[in-house]
């Protein structure tokens, strides 16, 4: 009954269209008409429909392309074993002769032993060259021709023998040369004989040639017809799975049309949601967790700049730029010039490496360099307190490494250990290899050293899973954590060993980085900013 009610409500043009179809036509759209309606009256679904359809268009060209290939392979493998039969017949023609004949004349002129002569490697090296051309000959009657040069090659190895056997009985010279000519001609008639081989073997190429062409031209023409035969299918196929899945929703369409009317709002629940419905549910939820890792990023892009512009800061310290300024001007004034260019070279070496042309990657040998330079100056600052001493291997000085990490440090160093000793202190900077692809880093100073408690602070601070910047500290320490795992990951950061009154060593490995590989990661980092953070504010 409902199958009725479905069938009196399908369009009355739907049906016109379909029954026009049916009575007219050119024979070929007929046969079309007839494949799709069989192809529609199959008791499948659609999925099984459209399987079986491309299932059956794959078949039909996949096999028939498969055929194409085994026969042009099988082509090219004859067409192959001709031409290199005949280049194995070329290299013994012109060859055999020449040197039998030369090695034989050798013999008889006295200037050769027989035993010491090379005939029998060249006969050897012409029979190996006969049999595998016998083994690979495309055709009866091409292995027939080298079964000749191979009887041919017996005759010669026979006078070759009977020379042999003269020349151990001591016979003469007109005796040897009566051999020799027989030798010689029956080399001339092994390249005759090779050479008529080379010429049939030529006929023989030229007919796989023609067989070939004849060939493929059949297959053009059975894959042309294939090809219309399949896109014909192809086409009552989609006419046919297309109709299936038409009507059916225009039908469905109708009668919930007619089902609205009657507003039965209570039929529309969300238990009832379709695969539409499903899949706008999830494409929210995308949206939500795009959004959550775009702030995320967009948090650990702030904390980024917020640590490189806290290290920057750091280290351009008018406190520091003005102490080192007026060292300058004492000295100056106290006429100790070769002290001043030493002071303002190394300062303007710091302030050089510092910026290195607004680069976040530096070579291990230009930051060890720059705390170098620090370190000059706070020596001609602090004269007897300090000591300081860098040990760096030159295999390391290569690679490459985040700006602005040796010399917090060393300054940390300075100030909270070695000026808080009495008597001063030495600072020990050490770079060096650990394994194949790690780079160790160590600043060491015999101060004053951490607190206990202090100590545990900062190594509590330093383990917090966090990407805020701590402005309090005062240590440094922390931010150059901080930026050491924002950039290298986290699985690497500095580590700190201190002992109250004896001193401090703080420890960082990070990876053996050239610099086309950091380049890369800088690129791709900023390209990140851009995307995340959109146009940033000029500082």
């Amino acid at each position: 009954m409902l199958n009725e009610t479905l069938q009196a409500d399908l369009p009355q043009r739907e049906k016109n269209r379909w029954s026009e179809i049916e009575t007219t036509g050119w024979l070929p759209v007929r046969l079309l008409r007839r494949l799709a309606d069989g192809i529609a009256a199959l008791n499948f679904s659609i999925r099984i429909k459209i399987l079986v359809a491309l299932g059956i268009v794959i078949l039909m060209l996949g096999s028939t392309n498969a055929l194409l290939m085994w026969q042009m392979m099988n082509y090219s493998r004859r067409y192959d074993t001709i031409i290199q039969n005949i280049m194995t017949a070329n290299s013994i023609n012109g060859y055999i002769k020449p040197a039998i004949d030369t090695e034989m004349w050798n013999v008889v002129a006295g200037k050769t032993e027989f035993v010491d002569g090379r005939q029998y490697d060249i006969i050897a090296e012409v029979d190996d060259k006969l049999r595998w051309m016998s083994q690979h000959a495309a055709s009866d009657e091409g292995r027939i021709q080298v079964e000749i040069i191979m009887r041919t090659m017996k005759t010669l190895t026979h006078y070759v023998d009977l020379m042999g056997a003269q020349v151990a009985q001591g016979s003469s010279v007109a005796e040897n040369e009566a051999v020799l000519e027989n030798i010689r001609g029956v080399s001339e008639v092994v390249e005759d004989v090779v050479q008529e081989y080379v010429l049939f073997e030529v006929n023989e190429a030229a007919k796989q040639y023609e067989v070939m062409h004849a060939g493929l031209a059949r297959w053009e023409l059975f894959y042309v017809i294939l090809l219309v035969v399949v896109v014909g299918f192809s086409f009552a196929a989609a006419w046919a799975i297309s109709r299936s899945i038409y009507i059916p929703i225009k039908r469905l369409h109708d009668v919930t049309t007619t089902i609205t009317k009657d507003d039965l709002k209570a039929l529309v629940t969300r238990e009832n949601a379709d695969e539409i419905t499903e899949l706008g549910l999830s494409f929210n939820i995308m949206i939500g967790r795009i959004r959550e890792l775009l702030d995320s990023k967009v948090r650990e892009q702030e904390s980024l700049k917020k640590a490189e512009l806290r290290a920057l800061q750091a280290q351009i310290n008018p406190h520091f730029l003005y102490n080192t300024l007026d060292t300058i001007i004492w000295m100056a004034e106290g006429g100790q010039t070769d002290q001043v260019v030493q002071l303002v070279s190394a300062l303007s070496s710091f302030f050089r490496i510092s910026l290195s042309k607004g680069k976040d990657w530096i070579t291990i040998g230009e930051e060890i360099e720059r705390t170098r330079s620090y370190l000059k100056i706070q020596k001609m600052r602090y004269r007897d307190i300090l000591d300081y001493r860098i040990e760096a291997d030159k295999d390391v000085l290569g690679y490459t490494i985040l700006k602005l990490i040796l010399q917090p440090l060393v300054e940390n160093a300075l100030y909270h250990g070695i000026k808080n000793k009495r008597n001063g202190g030495m600072i020990t900077v050490r770079a060096k290899r650990r394994g194949d692809d790690e780079i160790l880093l160590e600043v060491e100073d015999n101060g004053i050293g951490f607190a206990p408690e202090t100590l545990a602070r900062v190594q509590a601070q330093m383990r917090e899973d966090s990407d805020e910047i701590r402005l309090e500290t005062g240590f440094g320490i922390d931010n150059v954590n901080q930026r050491i795992r924002l950039y290298y990951g986290r699985q690497y950061g500095l580590s700190i060993d201190s002992q109250y009154l004896a001193g401090t060593r703080v420890t960082l490995v990070i990876p053996a980085k050239s610099e086309d590989v950091v380049e890369i990661k800088q690129t791709r980092i900023k390209r990140n900013r851009t995307m995340v953070m959109g146009t940033e504010t000029a500082l």
